[in-house]
């Protein structure tokens, strides 16, 4: 695709990053056929190509309006089209930055303003958990509009004190500690019972990606840099073997600090290694398969139906390795119709469009139902409450499954 980028962009290190992504772009519209939105509303604006044109629009000098806002606000970054573009168009890494311009030169009304200040300063801060807790001890009474988004109250259980030689970092995260604790519980006792000790670093938290995808790069940068800070010290000395992830979207995103603090004189080779050492829990349990399978006590189900989440399939690239290993531990997984497609978590998505976000995930769920399930698991937080919402099967992360058929209770 040629560019001719204005001025005002051509020299900025976002500038010429999205031009050399807009140039290895075609034309050629196979992103189309895998876009979840335009599945939905069938407008080349709302698909990957559309929304491509928009931002070079955008970034050679045309002014964006709030039209333009809005087809990249409907984006999902799924970053499905990746996975089909021939042309390896890096189209989260893009849609990233047109947002950002966008949202510089188009002023959002006062109610969106608010909405996206309040998820993400609300979601990444130290008043999140009680608001979450108060939320739900007055569910009732909580509009329709976000009783979704308060599930009640889980309980996570204990999480195990033992040494071992082998040892690995985990990411309390934001979100996930409040609202579903047990996914982290669970993974620290599954590491645990293999002989790897689960460590949590003082000062880490957030991730970035909430910030990144509202348009606060620089407070995702800090959100980073004060992960990197954290974790350094036991990745420099070489106590851990690597930093594990059970939400697929902190890992996606941990996996990007080296390009986005490529440029910092500071952090990059930090970055770098503390990318290069992240790893899904998918990608780094299966070593211990044998183990595994001799320590399971029970079965609690047998046919389960596995939603991959897109930030594990399409941004990080990894397939198969929770399937594979569940299979190889004695249970039935199906996956279903359509499994490449999002299920319109995609983080703050389905708070700020929830119209196109329940379609989606109603149409996930009647493909996850075609498969008879007695429970479904996925592998990221917000895919699995999203999910949890629409059905009174079981939805839970496949960790927590294989905790309780290590325990024998759930």
């Amino acid at each position: 695709m040629e560019t001719h980028l204005s001025p005002e962009f051509a020299s900025t290190p976002e500038g010429q990053q999205a031009e050399a992504i807009l140039r290895n772009c075609v034309h050629c519209g196979f992103c189309t056929a895998t876009c979840p939105t335009y599945q939905l509303l069938g407008d080349e604006l709302d698909g990957p190509r559309g929304r491509i044109y928009q931002i070079k629009q955008a970034l050679e000098g045309e002014a964006p309006t709030r039209t333009t806002q809005l087809h990249l606000d409907r984006c999902l970054t799924c970053r499905n089209c990746e996975t089909t573009c021939p042309s390896g168009v890096e189209y989260g890494r893009l849609v990233d930055i047109g947002r950002a311009v966008v949202d510089a030169k188009v002023e959002r009304p006062a109610g969106e303003k608010l909405a996206r200040w309040a998820l993400r300063e609300g979601m990444t801060s130290s008043l999140f958990a009680p608001a979450i807790k108060l939320g739900q001890a007055l569910r009732p009474l909580v509009p329709a509009a976000l009783r979704d988004k308060v599930p009640p109250r889980q309980r996570a259980g204990k999480r195990p004190q033992r040494d071992h030689a082998r040892k690995v970092l985990m990411l309390g995260g934001c979100v996930q500690p409040t609202l579903m604790p047990n996914i982290g519980a669970a993974t620290a006792r599954v590491l645990d019972a293999v002989g790897v000790q689960p460590l949590l670093a003082d000062g880490a938290g957030c991730c970035g990606a909430i910030r990144q995808h509202l348009s606060d790069h620089d407070g995702a940068l800090a959100d980073m840099k004060r992960n990197v800070d954290a974790w350094w010290p036991l990745v420099e000395s070489g106590a851990v073997e690597a930093i594990v992830m059970d939400a697929s979207g902190c890992g996606a995103m941990v996996k990007e600090y080296g390009h986005h603090l490529l440029h910092d004189p500071a952090y990059a080779e930090r970055a770098q290694r503390i990318s290069a050492l992240c790893q899904d829990i998918s990608e780094y349990l299966p070593q211990f398969a044998a183990s595994l399978k001799t320590l399971l006590k029970n079965k609690p189900v047998d046919h389960l139906a596995y939603h991959p989440p897109c930030t594990l399939q399409h941004a990080q690239q990894v397939r198969g390795g929770a399937e594979a290993l569940l299979r190889e531990l004695g249970f039935e997984v199906k996956l279903p119709l359509e499994s490449h497609l999002c299920c319109g978590s995609a983080g703050t998505y389905s708070v700020l469009q929830p119209e196109l976000s329940k379609e989606l995930r109603n149409r996930k769920l009647q493909h996850l139902a075609e498969t008879a399930p007695q429970r479904i698991v996925s592998s990221n937080i917000g895919c699995i409450q999203h999910l949890q919402s629409g059905t009174t099967i079981l939805v839970q992360h496949w960790v927590e499954l294989l905790d309780e058929a290590l325990h024998g209770k759930p």
